[in-house]
């Protein structure tokens, strides 16, 4: 079956840096349980970890979030369960989450995709993101062990086999450092300096997905003498 890669180029706004790197979507990808329509989170811990990409977190997604980048790490988003809208590359220009979500209240552009089960998303470091309408409804709640930056757990795939998923639920890995949450603003530079990963989180080093579209070294910049 042929993978359906879609990219997506966004460019820095006045409060977002972005990525000169694309967007990448995955459309169903994941395999999903035939009685659940869920996809098994061990599967997709095995495949991250092989690709060398740091598993961190499953989250269950409440109603909507902040509009935030990381500036320290590429993010991949595996969809779990359930369905959600996903609005990348802008940020939020109010506090008030009804108006930030279903008004008006973000900058101009950006591009909103819709997320279901067996989807993965790529996000290159500074490319803002904000999951909401998610479905079905359910509270916000860290399910994996830890805090969210690693699963701390003596068996982490057993760990993660044994989460009940409901609602709306992501598995995040990150390529290049720890997370962090930025609303706007930021060192542009120093957030498109993180480097490439040395390999796809799903395709490994085929020729695909991430190794085609994001052009360029994935060796650290060196220090200017």
């Amino acid at each position: 079956m042929a993978v359906e890669v879609r990219q997506y180029h966004l460019f820095p706004t006045n409060l977002i840096p972005n990525s000169p790197w694309p967007l990448l979507h995955y459309k169903s990808v994941l395999t999903k349980n035939v009685d659940s329509s869920h996809c098994d989170p061990g599967d997709v811990w095995d495949m991250f970890t092989k690709n060398e990409w740091n598993v961190n977190w499953i989250f269950r997604y409440g109603d909507t979030q902040l509009s935030h980048y990381h500036s320290k790490a590429h993010e991949c988003m595996a969809v779990l369960s359930g369905t959600a809208s996903i609005r990348f590359g802008v940020a939020d220009t109010s506090p008030d989450m009804n108006e930030n979500t279903y008004n008006s209240a973000w900058e101009e552009g950006g591009v909103l995709l819709e997320a279901e089960a067996g989807d993965v998303f790529i996000i290159p470091a500074g490319v803002a993101h904000k999951t909401h309408n998610t479905r079905p409804k359910a509270d916000f709640a860290l399910l994996s062990p830890g805090k969210g930056h690693g699963i701390e757990a003596d068996d982490p795939k057993k760990a993660l086999c044994e989460i009940k998923l409901d609602g709306f639920t992501m598995m995040g890995a990150y390529s290049g450092g720890d997370w962090d949450f930025i609303a706007t603003g930021g060192n542009f530079e120093k957030v498109w300096a993180v480097p490439k990963p040395k390999y796809d989180p799903v395709f490994g080093s085929q020729e695909i997905g991430l190794c085609k579209r994001w052009h360029g070294s994935n060796e650290k910049p060196r220090a200017r003498l």
